[in-house]
């Protein structure tokens, strides 16, 4: 018989194909005893509320790895606070002349606006009402002055480290130890709307994240292209990878002694079973018209929009995906790499609101920003370093665009709110941001504090950026 070209048989590539395919991140990264997690996605959630009939909704993390420098994404436009900008940023400073001006609906501190020449999507979006952006919002334990800064009392730990905040973004609550994400517990919550479980409602188009890291339901990754299909699972029955697939089986219906061995049999069986569905649920769902750009973030959008038109085939009424793309950490060469990435965020946000469009729920999908931080608003000669509160992009036909939520910085190195450098102090804290996004979402005040643990330390648990109904 010839040898089977895609045939692996190493122990290491096929431990890695199963975790690709069905990543159970608690059980994965956390202790032994948590391996009985992995492959939970089929496990009650924590809530009770019943689902409504033809009742969908999605959310969409867009995660901008490295620190995205929102400084440049919103500017000052009149000719004083521009001048002040410019005095400020240096060789960042962006030529007024370029700017994309923007008239927020309701927000006014007495400076006017615009957008990064590079976001002519987004700022037509933001002027046809759907698109929000929520302004300097941050990791925080509590609300935060700068002499509570400066004594170091209550502050999120390691504030300029990436790994640090990415976590802390990803998880929301700062002031202890990961264990779970705002997604993660987001879906546990509300998992019972959905009819069937087949599929996890939490899908990464970016394999591992602590965001959608929950007790019960456990992130799904696919790549752009679609499921990850483990090797030698296919084919027809009497065929070699048939036959293959077949003895696979056999061994993972084994009764184990080992826990972790038992765990591992569960899991790859699952992810096996999951790439089957889903593949075949890809392939009935409708054909898009809408053309997406062949980029990183275009590409996880196009499947992002593929998974939610397979959606109802799947029984899901709430689905929570995560999408990233990398190289924001500008240290260096930020002029010339900067309006790239912006570039491509503003193309393919906007291709994916489209696709929304033509499937018929924009009402019901929301994609919002999030990221390490934003930069410092001085520049270290050829780019910026790790700041603090940063600017976000909210996405979507539910959401209440066309305005400014939260409150600017003062853009004055040495204010009130500068910790430095321009490190703004975040006005508004992730737990805020969070919670809005949940409310729309269908989770109940009650379930809030699950969700969200130091939401009740923020004033304002609902910012307003999205519709009540």
């Amino acid at each position: 018989m010839k040898p089977d070209p895609q045939f692996n048989p190493s122990r290491r590539s096929f431990f890695r194909q199963a975790c690709c395919a069905a990543v159970g991140a608690t059980g994965m990264l956390s202790t032994l005893s948590q391996l009985r997690l992995i492959g939970a996605s089929a496990a009650d959630s924590l809530s009770t509320s019943p689902a409504v009939a033809g009742d969908y909704k999605a959310l969409v993390c867009l995660f901008l790895q490295g620190g995205n420098d929102t400084n440049n994404v919103i500017i000052p436009y009149d000719t004083a606070d521009y001048n002040a900008y410019a005095a400020a940023r240096t060789i960042l400073a962006l030529p007024q002349s370029q700017l994309l001006p923007i008239s927020p609906a309701k927000y006014s501190d007495g400076r006017s606006w615009a957008l990064h020449p590079s976001l002519p999507e987004l700022q037509s979006l933001f002027g046809s009402g759907q698109l929000a952006l929520l302004a300097n919002t941050g990791t925080l334990v509590q609300p935060t002055t700068l002499a509570q800064y400066l004594s170091g009392a209550n502050l999120p730990p390691q504030l300029f480290s990436h790994i640090d905040q990415q976590t802390q973004w990803q998880s929301s609550v700062p002031d202890k130890p990961f264990t779970t994400g705002w997604g993660g517990r987001l879906a546990d919550v509300v998992n019972s709307m959905n009819t069937n479980n087949q599929i996890s409602m939490s899908i990464s188009l970016a394999g591992n994240n602590s965001f959608q890291v929950g007790q019960t339901v456990s992130q799904y990754a696919v790549s752009p292209n679609g499921a990850v299909i483990l090797t030698g699972s296919t084919g027809s029955p009497t065929s070699q990878s048939g036959i293959r697939y077949k003895a696979q089986t056999d061994l993972l219906s084994v009764q184990e002694a080992s826990l972790f061995q038992t765990a591992f049999a569960g899991l790859t069986g699952q992810s096996i079973n999951d790439s089957q569905v889903l593949t075949s649920a890809l392939s009935s769902a409708a054909t898009l018209k809408t053309v997406f750009p062949a980029t990183s973030t275009g590409s996880q959008l196009n499947m992002i929009a593929r998974l939610i038109s397979a959606g109802p085939a799947l029984g899901l009424r709430r689905q929570v995906f995560f999408a990233q793309l990398g190289g924001w950490d500008l240290h260096a060469s930020e002029m010339t790499d900067h309006p790239g990435l912006l570039s491509e965020i503003s193309q393919a946000m906007n291709a994916f609101y489209a696709a929304t469009v033509e499937l018929g729920v924009a009402n019901s999908v929301t994609t919002f920003t999030a990221s390490d931080f934003s930069r410092t608003y001085n520049t270290n000669g050829d780019g910026s370093d790790h700041g603090w509160g940063s600017h976000h992009l909210i996405m979507g036909g539910a959401v209440n665009g066309g305005d400014i939520y939260g409150k600017m910085p003062s853009l004055t190195i040495g204010a009130s709110d500068d910790t430095g450098r321009g490190r703004w102090i975040p006005s508004t804290s992730v737990d805020q941001y969070s919670a809005t996004l949940a409310t729309w979402f269908g989770v109940s005040a009650a379930n809030l504090p699950t969700v969200l643990p130091n939401l009740g330390r923020f004033a304002t648990p609902n910012l307003g950026f999205m519709a009540t109904s």
